[in-house]
């Protein structure tokens, strides 16, 4: 699932973002209020999580642009202060939650989640599935042939990646650029090494192969129909 982090403190966007990846979460950051006012109007986000003092454009002025546009992605406040008044203006204006800093990573990790499960009545059923692999976006769980597969957080965002296009041929600049944030160098194999431990949680085991190598165009994640 994709997050925007709207945050004009370069350590605080950098660490969010760092640990939502970490969680297997595709996450960005976007540096003042207009930037992200204008990315969560033109990309789809899961989820976004707003500072309340930007620069240019406050978090406040962001979210009741945001609702009255129509947007309804679940989003969560983080403030420096901790005035009811300043809390109950953001859940007036359209905030699902406030988290007032300085604040845990595990305590935001477990409010993103929360907000995601709320986002639907079938949030908690929110999955992928490929032949008998089934993907479990909002528990970030991996399961093929009934049996639990474990994946670190960088496996998971691949094979999110790979399975929300399933069929589609991934270059290897556009999969570095989604799952690691980085722009393709051509002496670096984290692509092929990451493809190759995740085949070997999912594939090497079982007799019918989802991942295929496409030599020189990229990688393909389908059941061969």
């Amino acid at each position: 699932m994709k997050i925007l982090i709207v945050e004009d403190e370069a350590r605080t966007g950098d660490y969010l973002r760092q640990g939502l990846r970490e969680a297997g979460f595709a996450a960005e950051v976007a540096r003042d209020g207009p930037d992200g006012l204008h990315l969560l109007l033109a990309e789809p986000f899961d989820l976004a999580i707003v500072d309340v003092m930007l620069p240019k454009l406050d978090g406040w002025t962001l979210v009741k642009t945001l609702r009255d546009a129509g947007q309804q992605l679940p989003i969560l406040f983080l403030t420096a202060r901790d005035d009811v008044e300043d809390r109950v203006r953001g859940l007036e204006l359209g905030a699902d939650d406030y988290l007032v800093k300085p604040f845990a990573f595990t305590e935001l990790l477990a409010r993103v989640r929360t907000l995601l499960r709320r986002r639907s009545p079938m949030a908690e059923s929110a999955s992928l599935k490929v032949a008998d692999l089934e993907l479990d976006l909002i528990r970030r769980r991996a399961v093929r042939a009934g049996q639990r597969i474990e994946l670190t957080g960088k496996e998971f965002a691949l094979l999110e990646l790979l399975m929300r296009r399933r069929g589609e041929v991934l270059p290897r600049s556009l999969i570095a650029s989604q799952v690691w944030d980085m722009n393709f160098d051509s002496d670096t194999n984290v692509v092929e090494v990451a493809i190759r431990r995740l085949r070997a949680k999912i594939d090497d085991a079982y007799d019918t192969k989802l991942i295929r190598t496409l030599r020189g165009m990229g990688y393909v994640l389908d059941d061969g129909s």
